[in-house]
């Protein structure tokens, strides 16, 4: 008797350590924890064996936390350090801290009383800053670390550090030398708030800010020559017009502005016009008829003359005794706004400044540092021009007839980036850098760097070429002095080479807190210092812009190990004015060159609305948050740092960039599908050795030589993302390789070979070839995004390695040959067919007629003759056919060998009786085997039925003999039901209780007749039992697999011209084809019959004619294989395996 047998421990299950789950707040920093003890980073930036590779840091504020800005930031540069690792550069990285300030500054004085603010001593503030900064930079440095960036974090440069200010002295000290240096009284942008001057680069121009502006009329006094005769009848009633947005700069106005180009006409207003009675107006010919909706009142012209004809002639100051000229203005005078006259004050405006150089104004600038008028603004002194200055100003107007229209208007202004409050522009002595002496040398560097997006060209190039000085010059305590010494009495500067060096290295050794703590004597050099009562020291600190932008001097330059230019800068857009534009400046000024070869800028941070973040709106991403998780974790889950910068990778970084919770959602489910493709490509090669086990590329199925080529196609399209800098390609790739080509095709076709195979069998071996180039590749082309998972694959595979970390393993590997185009066209239309086919499969599941596409049968029907005839070669099994081209052919050679005869112990222990009828009851026990065999044949289960009533009937003649005796009788024939119900159930309902049920009639016969008599072949052996060894040959045109094929069958005489239908003892039937490049496999079906024609499909209920296609779904042939699911016409036909079909057999013995 053979018992039921259990084949799940003969089922190849996939096997490994790689979690599912990322478990990413405690495995992450796991990770990070062995590249830190292997030193990883620290080694491979050594021994890489190509050149340098240096991404200058721009140094983020030490002044808070991180926002999600700086994630994005620093995880773009280490998503391109890690990426330059891989491909065998030394990268060297250094992390930088931009420590001077008025952010810190301002930081420190809220954190101190207000009574104590008053005592504090600049030295004091400086020490209390330098600590603050150094405590942010600790925790700043760690959250960096916790995204996954590598870098040299126990040696970053910070512009405190004493180097790196002797450094920035040295640059100063070198465009003094060249004489871009020096100091002026000029308009700067001043902030109030933060009492000092501002850099452009500090600035922002909010929406929606509101002025007060005026239209006003001055006086004309006299006329220039030009238009003496033309204006000379309107002269005791002509005033020039003009239009501000800035009434608090008319006690400043020295001048007005016009176009030399424009035509200007004196225009008298309606007689009923109040503020216009016996005036005539001088205003653009242009803006006539706006000029009249806008005063509301008809303005008639009544004479025009030329704009460069007005120069020269003067008029009234309204509101101080004094007369100022009309003058020739730039560009800037247009009839767009306003009057076509400008108002011109020289000390509060870049133009202004400029036109009043030209004709030698004064600099008149009444307002003091903290936005007050000063005593030259006479009546208005001490009023803020910002407030009741303002409004002021306004009513003196009005109250001398000289206000014509006043009205709110919204336009972008000048706020103080860190206070969020209005600036002025405000005349002071400052120190500057001359940018026209280099001007036209930094546009040339401008157009030799490699800007990404090249739309940073067109925004930097403008910049530089229409800006002003850079006032470097900064009324702070905490920041690198400009080492400059005053003459007390005069007031002049020192500032030499000797001068400059000396201070740069007083600081190079004890930092510039000696500017501060050093006497003048003591700073000065030894030719000065008999001199030294006779100065003193400047107060002013440099513009941290120009800290920032020395930096590729204090780093890039100056440490060893690293390459000037550098290979990239890489920050936000807004840095075209801010960092890229004062390293290049200072970069040009001293050397000629640019810093960087490349610049790549990146958007800002957005929420999924196209938001601007904050905490107002509650819309802030918190980039901890995202990373460990929130209190409440069901609402805010930690994602991990992988995750993202798996979103880092997905957006298109160039412009702006959305993130919210349900971003952060969809990227950890694709997060998921990348890890979990990953786990099943480990899990099911763990019993795999590449160096013992791996198949040939030229031996490989067709399949999997298709499988590699489409991995050179995914990995080098990968690599082009990468060198590109266009991640999002990366992002979209690895995920339809990983969703698409992996787990829905390849990987879901290779579970039928990678499980139900023998462990060494061919068709195994060689997916599981394909699976390893596959895993080591996705680990290695995912590192720079996803380091972490990438370092937990290679950390599980389960063969040795000579690499401890996939960051030493360097870049994805290919071979040349793998790339196959040939393949591409037939494989892409089975993917297409396989498509359309699993569509009708996915209807018929839904509607319950299939559980899985194994229970089907497909019919396929291809009108394409090229194609038809190529998939032939996919269907080497034709259905229901019994030829020899359905098996591979086995020539069997039998050896002799004589064993006991049995059946004399057997005759001595039963009559003769018995061996009288034996071959009757050997017939009649094979016709019942067969009969019972399946439960699907006809004969069979009439015969079940004959037996089921023969049994009824004996039950009943039995118990008529105790029909009469009451209860008993009941009893009787329902025990008899119940028994018969139970046999049936037991014994015949099920195929493997029939098959249990005849196994055991065999041995009873057996033991009977003895064993020969059950086969009628016996005979011819002669009582012999014959062991048996086979050779198999295989039929021209079919695959044959590099493996030496043997077994040892139960004795049977076999005819080698055909097998036909295999009796139950045969050990095992070999199918034809290769095991993988068949259309059962493609499409996970039991079957697929090819048609010659699309009309017997019309008929069925699960189908789809197209117009080269037809497909149709029916129930499978055959029973379910209890091993592998397939369903098969041979389940049932191995005495010893019943269950199982032809091809887990064979794979059992070891041979598929």
């Amino acid at each position: 008797m053979v018992e039921a047998k259990s084949y799940k421990e003969t089922v190849n299950l996939p096997q490994t350590n790689f979690n599912m789950r990322a478990n990413s707040v405690t495995r992450e920093p796991e990770l990070q924890k062995f590249w830190a003890q292997e030193q990883i980073y620290e080694r491979l930036s050594q021994t890489n064996p190509g050149e340098i590779f240096t991404l200058h840091d721009g140094p983020p504020y030490a002044n808070g936390n991180l926002h999600i800005g700086h994630a994005l930031n620093k995880i773009l540069k280490d998503i391109i350090n890690r990426y330059q690792i891989l491909q065998g550069r030394k990268v060297r990285y250094v992390p930088g801290w931009d420590c001077h300030g008025l952010p810190i500054e301002l930081k420190v004085i809220q954190n101190i009383k207000s009574a104590e603010r008053a005592k504090l001593t600049p030295i004091e503030l400086r020490r209390k800053a330098r600590d603050f900064a150094l405590e942010t930079i600790d925790k700043q440095r760690e959250s960096f670390k916790r995204y996954g960036v590598w870098g040299d974090w126990e040696h970053p440069y910070m512009t405190l550090s004493p180097e790196y200010e002797a450094a920035q002295i040295g640059v100063f000290g070198k465009m003094v030398l060249k004489g871009y240096i020096y100091r002026g009284l000029k308009p700067v942008h001043w902030s109030p708030s933060s009492k000092t001057a501002l850099a452009e680069a500090e600035l922002e121009y909010p929406e929606g800010h509101k002025s007060r502006s005026i239209y006003a009329a001055f006086k004309i006094t006299n006329l220039a020559k030009a238009v003496e005769k033309s204006l000379e009848s309107y002269l005791e009633k002509l005033w020039v017009a003009i239009w501000t947005t800035t009434p608090w700069t008319i006690p400043g106005n020295l001048a007005v502005s016009v176009n030399p180009d424009l035509n200007y006409a004196v225009v008298k207003p309606d007689a009923d016009y109040a503020m216009g009675k016996d005036k005539l107006f001088i205003v653009a010919a242009e803006a006539v008829e706006r000029l009249s909706a806008t005063l509301g009142t008809t303005l008639t012209p009544v004479a025009t003359v030329k704009g460069e004809d007005l120069e020269n002639c003067t008029y009234q100051h309204p509101l101080f005794d004094r007369e100022s000229k009309i003058v020739i203005g730039g560009d800037y005078v247009t009839t767009e706004s306003g009057t076509g006259l400008v108002h011109t004050a020289p000390g509060h405006g870049q133009e202004d400044y400029i036109v009043g150089q030209r004709y030698s104004l004064s600099i008149l600038s009444p307002v003091d540092g903290n936005g007050k008028f000063t005593a030259e603004a006479g009546e208005f002194t001490g009023l803020s021009v910002l407030a009741e200055g303002n409004i002021a100003v306004i009513e003196a107007l009005q109250n001398v007839n000289s206000l014509l229209k006043e009205e709110p208007y919204e336009h972008k202004y000048p706020y103080d980036w860190r206070t969020k409050k209005p600036t002025i522009f405000r005349a002071t002595e400052q120190w500057f850098a001359s940018v026209e002496g280099f001007r036209s040398e930094a546009l040339k560097a401008i157009a030799e760097v490699n800007w990404i997006p090249a739309q940073g060209e067109n925004r930097i190039t403008p910049m530089v070429n229409d800006r002003s000085d850079w006032c470097i010059s900064r009324q702070r305590s905490w920041g690198v002095p400009i080492p400059v010494f005053y003459d007390e009495k005069t007031g002049e500067p020192l500032l030499t080479e000797e001068t400059v060096a000396h201070v740069q290295k007083i600081i190079a050794e004890k930092g510039s807190d000696a500017w501060w703590e050093m006497s003048v004597e003591e700073l000065l050099p030894e030719t000065y210092r008999q001199d030294a009562e006779k100065y003193r020291k400047g107060t002013d600190t440099m513009d941290v812009w120009f800290d920032s932008g020395s930096s590729w001097a204090a780093v890039a330059q100056q440490r060893e190990g690293l390459r000037y230019p550098v290979d990239i800068y890489l920050e936000g857009s807004d840095q075209h004015r801010g960092w890229f534009q004062s390293s290049l400046l200072t970069s040009i000024a001293t050397n000629g060159v640019a810093p960087y070869q490349t610049v790549l800028t990146h958007g800002f941070v957005l929420d999924e609305n196209g938001r601007k973040m904050s905490k107002s709106l509650g819309n802030v991403v918190d980039p901890v948050i995202v990373i460990e998780g929130g209190k409440n974790q069901k609402q805010e889950p930690a994602y991990g740092a992988d995750i993202l910068r798996l979103w880092v990778s997905s957006v298109d970084y160039s412009s702006d960039v959305p993130l919210g919770k349900n971003i952060l959602k969809q990227i950890a489910d694709i997060y998921r599908k990348i890890r979990n493709t990953a786990r099943f490509l480990l899990g099911n090669i763990h019993d795999f050795d590449p160096a013992k086990d791996a198949v040939a590329y030229e031996e490989m199925p067709e399949l999997d030589r298709y499988m590699l080529h489409r991995i050179t196609e995914v990995f080098a399209e990968v690599k082009d993302g990468f060198d590109k800098f266009q991640y999002f390609r990366f992002f979209q790739t690895i995920q339809n390789f990983c969703v698409v080509d992996l787990s829905n095709f390849y990987l879901d076709i290779a579970k039928d070979r990678l499980y139900i195979s023998a462990t060494d069998a061919f068709r195994r071996r060689s997916c599981q070839t394909v699976l390893v180039v596959a895993v080591e590749n996705l680990a290695k082309a995912i590192a720079p995004v996803l380091p972490h998972m990438a370092e937990d694959i290679w950390q599980n595979l389960p063969y040795p390695t000579p690499c401890k970390s996939v960051f030493e393993s360097g870049w994805v590997k290919l071979e040349e040959k793998w790339h196959n185009p040939e393949l591409v066209k037939l494989w892409e239309e089975l993917r297409k067919t396989r498509t359309e086919v699993n569509k009708v499969l996915e209807k018929a599941r839904a509607e319950k007629a299939i559980g899985s596409p194994l229970e089907a049968k497909v019919l396929l029907y291809v009108k394409d003759t090229k194609f038809r005839e190529q998939i032939q070669d996919f269907n080497p099994i034709a259905q229901g056919e019994k030829s020899k081209s359905e098996f591979w052919e086995a020539k069997i050679e039998i050896e002799p060998e004589k064993t006991e005869d049995k059946t004399t112990n057997n005759q001595q222990k039963f009559p003769d009786i018995f061996y009288t009828y034996k071959n009757f009851l050997s017939d009649f026990s094979n016709t019942v085997s067969k009969l019972l065999s399946g439960y699907k044949k006809a004969l069979g289960g009439v015969f079940l039925m004959i037996i089921l009533l023969l049994s009824i009937q004996l039950t009943v003649t039995v118990v008529k003999t105790i029909e009469k005796l009451p209860l008993v009788n009941y009893i009787m024939i329902l025990v008899g039901i119940i028994y018969t119900i139970r046999f049936v159930t037991h014994n015949l309902l099920f195929a493997k209780s029939r098959q249990s049920w005849l196994d055991k009639i065999k041995l009873t016969a057996e033991d009977i007749l003895g064993k020969e008599a059950l086969s009628t072949q016996k005979k011819n052996l002669a009582d012999n039992t014959v062991k048996q060894s086979a050779t198999l040959v295989y039929p021209e045109g079919v695959f044959v697999p590099p493996q030496k094929v043997e077994f040892t069958p139960e004795p049977q005489v076999v005819e080698t011209e055909t097998l036909p239908q295999q009796p139950n003892n045969v050990k095992a039937i070999i199918p034809s084809g290769n095991g993988v490049d068949e259309l059962r496999y493609l499409f996970i079906t039991s079957q697929v019959e090819l048609l010659e024609s699309p009309e017997c499909l019309s008929n069925l209920e699960y189908k789809s004619i197209l117009d080269s296609l037809g497909i149709g779904v029916v129930k499978a042939d055959g029973e379910k294989c209890e091993r592998c699911w397939n369903y098969s016409t041979h389940v049932g036909d191995f005495s010893e395996d019943p269950t199982i079909c032809e091809r887990c057999v064979v794979a059992l013995a070891g041979e598929f």
